[in-house]
């Protein structure tokens, strides 16, 4: 990941550079959408600001689907940061797959913005995951540590809760003063009736903290329609434009596919709330 100006190594497909003056803002999510819908507003004005973006989703986001309907949610992924760093359509667009910790993992470069897809299993609701793709999630596999979890696609297996950690953890120089990381409350009491892969992403994160100083913002996801209303028209169109963009990927392939139309009061109530708790830098003994 390049963090500043300058040259530096490249180890296991991420550029390390000594000079880091960028401020950078790290997404960890489960699933495609969730960071428009429940932090976009904040992610479009920091990177609308300068600061770089990297983008790492857990999950396929598969829904117990296959491979047409995963890929279809990457791309339209890609469509939102498009928006969120103000990236022009003649910006060219680079995909690969790199290897991260003799992980196969799809990494696209976009403007000032990296996205990884680590096409884990979406885990359902529950955490029970679909049998499509056996039965396994993040939530099994971090209440079994010797347990493995394969990509759907097959292009690796991480063994264990620790390797999808030290994975998470090398895509980026956690140790940097510059990041902050973006990613799901975890706690039951800030964030209740949230999907089990969200409290996942906000517990792997947690997970990172006990090793890394880590600047952490987590954010609330589905009780946001318990809360009041605490978007500005701007915050709340900038969500939107997100959405949308989204919206538009999904539907060129399949019209049945629109994420706002399958829940549309709830998606709209989404976009007009933004909940967050800022979790200082802790100190590592």
């Amino acid at each position: 990941m390049v963090l500043g100006s300058g040259s530096g190594a490249i180890r296991g497909g991420v550029r390390l550079l000594t000079n880091q003056i960028t401020p950078v803002d790290v997404v960890v999510v489960a699933h495609q959408d969730d960071w428009q819908l429940f932090m976009g507003d904040v992610l479009t004005q920091r990177l609308h600001a300068g600061n770089r973006g990297v983008f790492v989703y857990l999950t396929a986001g598969d829904d117990g689907r296959d491979s047409v309907y995963w890929q279809t949610r990457e791309r339209a992924a890609l469509g939102s940061t498009r928006i969120a760093a103000g990236i022009s359509v003649t910006e060219p667009l680079g995909c690969a797959m790199v290897q991260i910790r003799e992980h196969s993992i799809r990494k696209c470069t976009l403007g000032n913005t990296e996205s990884y897809f680590l096409r884990l299993s979406d885990g359902k609701r529950d955490g029970r995951g679909f049998a499509r793709y056996g039965y396994r999630s993040l939530r099994k596999l971090r209440a079994k540590p010797s347990s493995e979890m394969n990509a759907v696609d097959a292009s690796t297996t991480y063994r264990g809760w620790t390797d999808l950690i030290a994975t998470v953890a090398a895509i980026t120089n956690l140790d940097s003063p510059t990041i902050t990381i973006h990613t799901s409350d975890p706690s039951i009491v800030r964030n209740p009736h949230d999907h089990f892969d969200h409290r996942m992403a906000g517990l792997l994160v947690a997970d990172l903290r006990k090793q890394h100083r880590l600047g952490v913002m987590y954010y609330v996801g589905y009780a946001l329609a318990t809360r009041a209303v605490n978007r500005s028209t701007a915050q709340t169109q900038a969500k939107t434009a997100l959405l949308l963009a989204y919206d538009r990927e999904m539907t060129a392939v399949n019209k049945k596919w629109s994420a706002y139309q399958e829940h549309r009061a709830f998606y709209s109530e989404c976009l007009q709330r933004t909940y967050a708790v800022r979790s200082p830098i802790p100190v590592i003994r």
